[in-house]
């Protein structure tokens, strides 16, 4: 099986958040600020300085992406825009082509593709939860649309149990 990489499907950069759990970074800017960073659309977490710890600038890891595509923080609009040239260049010629695409990526790339192949509207996407690890499928019609919105989880069940501890992440207890 042919495997495919692109940096374009990394995770959601977090900008100076970088290397903060979910629960520390609520304790330390509160539930509003918190929640406006992990789930708007269009608003990203403070850049990352250069020089910081987590700073990629200089990590040979990212060499292959030109430089002024390198975040150094993503709000999820962002991720979209990375995400996007991927899906047409790769995937779809891929579809087109006949081939069954397995995609393997994080939560917030995955997010940027589901947004987009359901047309979740920028405010609906904040109450998307999709859970680690549990496959969803989709099946598409001939222009690339899903035949059944949402797609379907292959296990329905254990992606209800974990939508829902994805949704209360870094939340107080």
């Amino acid at each position: 099986i042919p495997v495919h990489r692109s940096w374009r499907l990394n995770e959601r950069h977090y900008g100076a958040l970088q290397g903060k759990d979910k629960a520390q970074t609520l304790a330390e800017f509160g539930e509003e600020q918190f929640m406006l960073w992990r789930r708007s659309y269009d608003t990203p977490p403070p850049p990352l300085a250069d020089d910081a710890e987590f700073s990629q600038i200089d990590d040979p890891r990212y060499a292959i992406i030109p430089s002024e595509l390198r975040p150094r923080t993503e709000c999820l609009k962002d991720v979209v825009g990375r995400m996007l040239p991927y899906w047409y260049d790769s995937i779809v010629p891929d579809l087109s082509a006949g081939r069954t695409v397995l995609v393997a990526a994080h939560g917030n790339s995955l997010r940027a593709l589901v947004k987009h192949l359901d047309g979740i509207s920028d405010a609906d996407i904040a109450a998307l939860n999709i859970p680690t690890g549990i496959p969803l499928s989709y099946e598409l019609d001939a222009d690339f649309h899903p035949v059944t919105p949402g797609g379907t989880y292959l296990d329905p069940e254990a992606a209800k149990a974990a939508i829902e501890a994805v949704k209360n992440q870094g939340k107080k207890k």
